[in-house]
């Protein structure tokens, strides 16, 4: 592959073998500057300008610390702009700069009080043994459906109140939000798709200010009722604050987990050396394995900046109004922050991996639950399914999320 055969906007690049993804890639950092790429097609949305692909771990780190210059107010989670209440509705906080980032992220914080994220994290353990019962009595099965996906589900669902008989129903929406360009998710016709995501995000937002309300007049020990009983200095969440917030819980909170440990095991099988170096020595390297699974397989591959002032970065000049997208799945591998990158290496230290953002006021704020989540299913995975292995993976076709729809597992 030749430096002017690689295109980020088209939808085929995405298609492509992993190997040749990181060639892509690798072939990218290896420029003196970062490439500029014309922006994707998308019905109903006016192309725009164009990007900077920053891929290189320098640019990604400086970037997501600049917060001031590398704002994320128009857009983050899509390379084209949306509209701004679309942008807000998907992407909550996400899409927001200071002093709104800062007011919500205060009181979404506040409620999502240690001693919570602490009860569920002891959940985790008892639903991970649940999971792994019910997987040796199936047995071999598809891994996504039966084992990834149920996790993390079950905990946000639990930790937000959300009734056992919806759990079906939030899965669902969360697909098809994060479904990228994939045909089993979205359809030809444009005007559909519009609106299949649209209901997804709707039938999300009105599952939680139902709820919401049940909280105002009966609060329970769930985080819904923490947030909208919370009162900070006078501040509260309004009704759409809480419907954008609860939509990118679910969607990030369930989909990158559920793809992290989907990608870990498809990394234990595909390494044997590494599962034999983690199965003989777990306790004290089950936390190294975690990072480097996350470093691997960056779930989330990019996030998008806008520049409020004419900056110049690691050698290049951007003007005000650029756009640059960091590519977390590229940073994740650069040699020059990571020896032998495409070796899956659970003792890597150090392991500046940015695979839940990079350092800022937009690192990811589940950050800590999600990394205890895979590190409590591993364990009781391999502890008890030591000889499990994946199947050849049905990947999802995004330029966003690095998913996996199934992976058969055996043992």
């Amino acid at each position: 592959m030749t430096l002017t055969e690689i295109d980020l906007s088209d939808t085929g690049f995405w298609g492509l073998p992993l190997t040749d993804r990181a060639a892509a890639f690798a072939l990218l950092r290896a420029q003196p500057r970062p490439q500029f790429y014309a922006e994707p097609e998308l019905p109903f949305i006016e192309q725009g300008p164009g990007y900077y692909a920053l891929v290189r771990h320098a640019d990604v780190v400086e970037a997501s610390r600049r917060a001031d210059v590398f704002c994320s107010g128009h857009g983050a989670v899509s390379i084209v702009d949306l509209p701004a209440e679309f942008n807000e509705y998907f992407g909550s906080i996400l899409n927001m700069d200071d002093p709104r980032h800062a007011r919500l992220r205060r009181i979404v914080s506040r409620a999502f009080s240690p001693r919570m994220v602490a009860r569920f994290q002891d959940n985790a353990q008892l639903l991970a043994a649940s999971i792994v019962d019910d997987l040796l009595a199936t047995g071999p099965c598809d891994f996504v459906s039966q084992v990834a996906a149920r996790l993390p589900l079950k905990i946000i669902c639990d930790m937000m109140g959300i009734p056992d008989d919806r759990y079906d129903m939030v899965l669902a929406n969360t697909n098809i939000i994060l479904s990228g360009q994939d045909p089993q998710y979205i359809r030809e016709d444009p005007n559909e798709s519009v609106a299949k995501l649209l209901g997804a995000g709707q039938a999300l937002a009105d599952l939680v200010t139902g709820l919401a309300a049940e909280r105002v007049q009966a609060p329970g020990e769930d985080l819904t009722s923490a947030l909208v009983t919370a009162n900070i200095d006078g501040e509260q969440l309004a009704s759409s604050e809480l419907a954008s917030f609860f939509i990118l819980l679910v969607v990030a909170g369930n989909e990158t987990t559920r793809n992290a440990l989907s990608h870990g095991l498809m990394l234990l099988t595909e390494y044997p050396d590494q599962r034999a170096l983690l199965l003989a020595d777990l306790e004290n390297r089950i936390e190294g394995a975690v990072e480097e699974i996350v470093r691997y397989a960056s779930p989330v591959m990019f996030m998008r900046r806008t520049l409020t002032r004419d900056y110049a970065m690691n050698g290049q000049d951007y003007r005000e109004g650029d756009k640059v997208v960091l590519y977390y799945y590229s940073a994740n591998r650069d040699e020059a922050v990571f020896a032998d990158p495409e070796r899956f290496d659970i003792t890597r230290s150090p392991n500046p991996q940015v695979g839940f953002g990079g350092a800022g006021p937009h690192y990811c704020l589940g950050a800590h639950l999600a990394r205890r989540e895979l590190n409590v299913m591993l364990r009781e995975l391999l502890t008890r399914v030591p000889a499990i292995t994946a199947g050849e993976p049905d990947r999802l076709l995004s330029n966003f999320i690095n998913g996996i729809k199934r992976l058969p597992c055996q043992f």
